[in-house]
């Protein structure tokens, strides 16, 4: 097996770290907003990241609630569709 390049680890790290930055502003988002939660498109507007390719608007936002909610991190109230940090 090779060894990745020094460049590919550093692409690796880079990527970490923006995600960890991306899920820490969703996370202000939620403890801004207090117990009564946010949807996926207010996350996603206010934090301008709400946008995507045609017909997929809305993915990053919940792409990165579903990496946080696998982490135990954020629940979504399934009745009202609302996302708030985990109890």
């Amino acid at each position: 097996m090779t060894q990745p390049t020094e460049r590919a680890v550093q692409a690796y790290e880079d990527a970490q770290r923006a995600m960890a930055m991306l899920k820490s502003a969703v996370y202000r988002a939620l403890l801004d907003a207090g117990g009564n939660g946010l949807s996926n498109a207010q996350i996603g507007k206010r934090l301008g990241i709400h946008t995507g390719h045609k017909g997929h608007e809305g993915h990053i936002p919940r792409t990165l609630l579903a990496i946080m909610e696998g982490e135990h991190v954020v629940e979504q109230d399934t009745d009202r569709k609302l996302w708030r940090l985990s109890r």
